[in-house]
C-alpha cells in the first residue's frame, strides 16, 4: 500500500479557467470524491448553472473581487493556502493563527493572449488586459508545493486524473503530482515567452485609447474605441523563444543511432498537426518528406499531386482529376517514386486510392481521404495515411554550430504580368503556362536546382548539384519522357551562358530564370541565338 506522503488525499479544489471545455464532468466527478470547490467569476456561475454548490473565492479570502476582476485571487489565504508545506509544525501554526485553509488541488487555464494576439487590429488596451497574472501566479504557487498539491492546466489531463481518482480512492500518486508540476512550470514558462515575443513586436507609438476596462473578467466592451496594437510582424525578436511542446517521440532519426522527436505548436495544422488514420508510426524521414511534399501541393489551386523522395520532388503534376495528376506524376520518374511518399492538395477518392495502391509508397499526405480511398488503403497496413490541414506559413530556423539562423518563410511567388520577357521571341500561351508551373515546382527543389517541365507535369528534376550546369545535365539524363518542346525553370540565374545552352540542347524551347547576373546580356544572346524564349522573374528561391 502506498504512503501517505505518495497518495494525498484532496479535500478542496480551487477552479478558475478560461476553456471550460469538459470543465463541468470534472467539477461533478471532484464532487463525487467529497472534494469542495471553490471557483472565480464566470468559472462559478458555469459551475453553479449546472447545478454544483461552489464557495466563492471572495467567500474563501474574506475580501471582495476588485479592480475589475484584475485582483481576486492575489490574496495570502490563497497563497498560503497553496504553499504552507502539510506536516510542518511553523507552517501549521501559522496557517492555523490567520484561518488560512489547505487548497489541495488548482485548475487553471490562462487568459488566450496568444489568441488574442493574432486577432487583427486588436486593441492594444486589450491585448495588455488578456495578461493573466493571478492564474500563473496560483499556477506558479501549487506546482512549487507539488508534495502537498495537485496543479492541473491542461483540459486534456481530465480523463485521466478522474481515472487515477476513482482508482486510488480519491488520491493522487507523486509521480503524477511531480508530472503535472513539471507541466505547470512548462506552461507558464511558455505563456511568459508568448507574451514577451508579442510585446516585443507591439510599436512603441501605440497609445491605450478610450476606457480600460476591457479586462477578460468583465462582459463589457469598452465604451471608447482604442488604438490598435500595431504589432510588426516583420521585426526579428531581440530574444529568439521556441516553445513548442513534445508531440511524440519517434523511433529514431534520420538514422538509426540517432534519437529524434517531434514538438508542435499545438495549432493540430501542418503536418506536425496532421491526424494519422492508418499504418506505421510516422518517422523523421517521413516527417521531412511529407512537409516537403505538402508544402508543394500547397502551391497549387488545381488538383495537384507530389510525389517526394529525400525532400527532392521526383514527380509533380497537375490535372483535371487526382487521378489525372498522380498518372502524370508517376509517369516524371516511376523508379525514384518507389518508396517515396505523396502530397495531394484535395480528398483523395476511389480512383485515385485504386491507381496509388498499386505502387510502394511510405505515406501520404492529403486534406481527406473519402470512405471509398479509406478502404482501398486498409489493405496495405503499414501506408502512413495522413490527413493535414494547412498552416500559416512561419519563420525557417536552421542550427549552425554556436547559434542558430532565422529567416521568413519563402513565400514569393510571381505572376504572369510580373514575368519580364527579355528575348525576341516571347514564350506562347502554352508555354508561359508550363513556365510558371514549372517554376512554382523549382521553388521546392535542392539547389543547384533546374525543373524540366511540359503542360502541366514535370519530366526531369536536376536537385543539389553542385553546378548550374550538372543540374541542367542531371534533370535531362533523368527524363523518361520526351524533353523536345519542354520548358525549364532554373532556381536563380544562370552565371554563363553554358548552363542555358545545355537545357536548350535537352529541348527546352523556354526558359523562366531569375536574372540578375552580370553576364545577363551574354545568356540573353545565346537565347536569341538558338530560338529559346526566355522569361526573368526578378525573385530567385535558392533551398540549400
Amino acid at each position: 500500500m502506498a504512503s501517505e506522503i505518495e497518495q494525498k488525499q484532496i479535500r478542496r479544489a480551487l477552479l478558475s479557467v478560461t476553456d471550460k471545455t469538459g470543465l463541468v464532468d470534472f467539477a461533478r466527478a471532484l464532487v463525487d470524491f467529497g472534494i469542495g470547490l471553490i471557483s472565480t467569476g464566470g468559472t462559478a456561475k458555469a459551475l453553479r448553472e449546472a447545478g454544483l454548490a461552489v464557495r466563492d473565492i471572495s467567500d474563501l479570502t474574506g475580501f471582495p473581487e476588485i479592480l475589475d476582476g484584475r485582483v481576486k485571487t492575489l490574496h495570502p489565504r490563497v497563497h498560503g493556502g497553496l504553499l504552507y508545506i502539510r506536516g510542518n509544525a511553523e507552517h501549521e501554526a501559522v496557517a492555523a493563527e490567520h484561518g488560512i485553509q489547505p487548497i489541495d488541488m488548482v485548475v487553471v487555464n490562462l487568459y488566450a493572449f496568444e489568441k488574442t494576439a493574432t486577432n487583427p487590429g486588436v486593441a492594444f488596451g486589450h491585448l495588455i488586459e488578456n495578461i493573466d497574472i493571478g492564474g500563473p501566479s496560483m499556477v506558479r504557487s501549487a506546482a512549487k508545493n507539488f508534495e502537498d498539491v495537485v496543479i492541473v492546466t491542461r483540459v486534456s489531463d481530465y480523463p485521466t486524473l478522474i481515472d487515477e481518482l476513482k482508482a486510488n480512492h480519491g488520491t493522487l500518486s507523486r509521480p503524477t503530482r511531480w508530472r503535472l508540476a513539471k507541466q505547470a512550470f512548462a506552461t507558464t514558462a511558455a505563456y511568459d515567452a508568448a507574451i514577451a515575443d508579442t510585446l516585443e513586436r507591439v510599436a512603441g507609438g501605440a497609445q491605450r485609447g478610450g476606457d480600460r476596462s476591457s479586462s477578460p473578467g468583465r462582459l463589457a466592451e469598452p465604451p471608447a474605441p482604442e488604438a490598435p496594437a500595431a504589432i510588426d510582424e516583420s521585426a526579428f525578436p531581440a530574444t529568439l523563444r521556441i516553445n513548442f511542446p513534445l508531440a511524440q517521440t519517434l523511433r529514431y532519426g534520420e538514422n538509426p543511432h540517432q534519437r529524434a522527436a517531434l514538438y508542435a505548436d499545438g495549432s493540430g495544422r501542418g503536418v506536425a498537426g496532421a491526424t494519422q488514420l492508418q499504418g506505421k508510426e510516422l518517422s523523421f524521414n517521413n516527417l521531412v518528406d511529407l512537409d516537403a511534399c505538402w508544402e508543394l501541393a500547397e502551391e497549387f489551386e488545381e488538383p495537384a499531386v507530389i510525389i517526394v523522395k529525400h525532400t527532392n520532388p521526383c514527380g509533380a503534376a497537375t490535372g483535371a482529376s487526382t487521378l489525372e495528376a498522380y498518372r502524370k506524376a508517376l509517369a516524371c520518374d516511376p523508379v525514384s517514386a518507389f518508396g517515396g511518399v505523396i502530397g495531394v492538395n484535395r480528398e483523395v477518392d476511389g480512383a485515385a486510392a485504386e491507381e496509388i495502391a498499386k505502387l510502394f509508397v511510405e505515406a501520404i499526405a492529403a486534406p481527406a481521404f473519402n470512405g471509398e480511398a479509406r478502404e482501398r488503403f486498409a489493405a496495405k497496413k503499414n501506408l502512413r495515411l495522413v490527413e493535414v490541414r494547412p498552416a500559416l506559413p512561419r519563420p525557417i530556423v536552421k542550427h549552425v554550430s554556436g547559434g542558430l539562423l532565422l529567416q521568413d518563410a519563402d513565400t514569393g511567388r510571381v505572376n504572369e504580368s510580373e514575368l519580364k520577357v527579355v528575348t525576341w521571341r516571347p514564350p506562347t500561351a502554352e508555354e508561359l503556362r508550363s513556365l510558371l508551373f514549372a517554376w512554382r515546382v523549382c521553388k521546392h527543389v535542392k539547389s543547384n536546382a533546374i525543373v524540366y517541365a511540359r503542360n502541366g507535369q514535370t519530366l526531369g528534376v536536376g536537385a543539389g548539384q553542385m553546378s548550374r550546369v550538372d543540374a541542367a545535365r542531371f534533370g535531362a539524363m533523368k527524363a523518361v519522357l520526351t524533353l523536345q518542346g519542354c520548358v525549364a525553370a532554373s532556381d536563380a540565374f544562370f552565371p554563363f551562358p553554358d548552363g542555358l545552352v545545355a537545357v536548350a540542347q535537352a529541348g527546352a524551347t523556354a526558359v523562366i530564370q531569375p536574372g540578375g547576373s552580370v553576364r545577363d546580356e551574354e545568356v540573353i544572346a545565346a537565347a536569341d541565338k538558338l530560338g529559346v524564349a526566355m522569361v526573368f522573374t526578378g525573385i530567385r528561391h535558392f533551398r540549400h
